[in-house]
């Protein structure tokens, strides 16, 4: 099978498929490692309002995906960044994702993304401000009897005034959720609105600020997710976790080697790039139950370039990359976004995400793919 697709300059060169589709192999009940994937919504194409206006999503198309993913015995980690979340949708939109994965999937391993994002970073007055509202979107998720993780609020970055400010917020969230929680540590790569976050620009000195945190609260932290893209930094706070506090690798360029892990320890996974790679995760992670370290590495390895391309900088439109791959294998009929994010990424972009899906084997059905590339291509103006 063959399809015609650009160049840069529009030139027209014929690709062949060759990729074999990936089975999906379900996860067993007690893995080799934790695994959630930030699972993207879909937005419902029909609305009648503004992509800048209030998120209107296709609920029944967005559940369908969290069913596949838990059909794969994935975790969900949800209204997390990959759901657009603050970049399209908005906290009542989320608390609404939370509630309907909370009712649909009871028993689910999920994740809910906790933060501030209904606070206005500007009209931050101080870390009261901050606090409370933290604490209004914890008791919202905890009335649901759901878990959460505790996502990094841009209100905080901008009035906290150091690594105490840090210290003194978490150890009252933490204080005050019901379950252990999972920490977030998101890189302004993917918001340049954190930048300075935990109190200081130099990693090392953020480092002791969050090792401070989960020191003083470890029976409260499940675990922490770390998305710096940097996996020497991963391993060095990995190695100064307390026992029975996890990693959760949110390292969408070094995953492989760092679930794998060494012989002082290896990372869980907490990924955007395990909603489109969720086949290859779940069978990756069952070769590694089974003590095929190789097989792991074979499954996981050649998905790199594929993640890294969809990842690349600016780093926070990979969503646009992941709502790609989801219409392309057929887990909604529309490539429509939240917020217009579908126009977030240039031509050529979808073009090389659909050569490596296809080599990948993340095509789970190349006819159908074939045929919607050819309808996104016929939108740029390719015969």
């Amino acid at each position: 099978m063959k399809i015609a697709l650009p160049d840069e300059t529009g030139a027209l060169e014929d690709y062949r498929l060759s990729g074999t589709p990936m089975p999906e192999t379900p996860l067993p009940a007690n893995p080799a490692r934790v695994v959630y994937s930030a699972a993207h919504v879909v937005a419902d194409p029909f609305t009648a309002s503004d992509p800048s206006g209030p998120a209107a999503v296709d609920w029944a198309a967005t559940m369908r995906f969290r069913h596949h993913l838990h059909g794969l015995g994935l975790g969900i980690a949800e209204a997390m960044d990959t759901a657009q979340r603050g970049m399209g949708l908005d906290w009542p939109g989320a608390l609404e994702l939370i509630r309907r994965t909370r009712a649909e999937l009871p028993d689910a391993l999920v994740a809910n993304g906790c933060g501030t994002d209904h606070l206005d970073p500007s009209g931050a007055r101080g870390l009261d401000d901050v606090k409370r509202a933290y604490m209004e979107q914890l008791g919202a998720i905890q009335a649901l009897d759901a878990r959460v993780i505790l996502m990094a609020s841009r209100a905080m970055a901008r009035v906290a005034r150091g690594p105490d400010d840090y210290i003194r917020l978490y150890t009252e969230l933490l204080s005050a959720c019901d379950h252990p929680a999972i920490l977030h540590w998101l890189g302004d790569m993917f918001d340049p609105q954190l930048a300075g976050y935990w109190g200081s620009d130099r990693f090392e000195d953020a480092l002791e600020t969050v090792v401070a945190i989960i020191e003083a609260n470890a029976a409260k932290v499940d675990g922490i997710k770390i998305s710096l893209l940097d996996k020497e930094k991963e391993v060095v706070l990995r190695r100064r976790l307390p026992k029975g506090v996890r990693m959760y690798t949110g390292d969408d360029f070094n995953y492989p080697e760092l679930i794998e892990g060494d012989g002082q320890g290896f990372s869980h996974a907490l990924l955007g790039i395990f909603d489109p790679l969720a086949p290859a995760a779940a069978q990756a992670i069952n070769l590694l139950g089974q003590g095929d370290a190789a097989g792991f590495r074979a499954t996981l390895d050649p998905t790199v370039p594929l993640a890294r391309l969809i990842f690349r900088a600016p780093t926070q439109y990979y969503k646009t990359g992941v709502v790609f791959l989801a219409w392309l294998n057929g887990f909604q009929d529309h490539f429509v976004m939240l917020n217009g994010a579908q126009a977030m990424r240039p031509l050529p972009y979808f073009t090389e995400v659909f050569r490596q899906a296809d080599r990948c084997g993340l095509l789970r059905d190349p006819d159908m793919a074939v045929a919607r590339m050819k309808r996104l291509l016929s939108v740029y103006g390719v015969a």
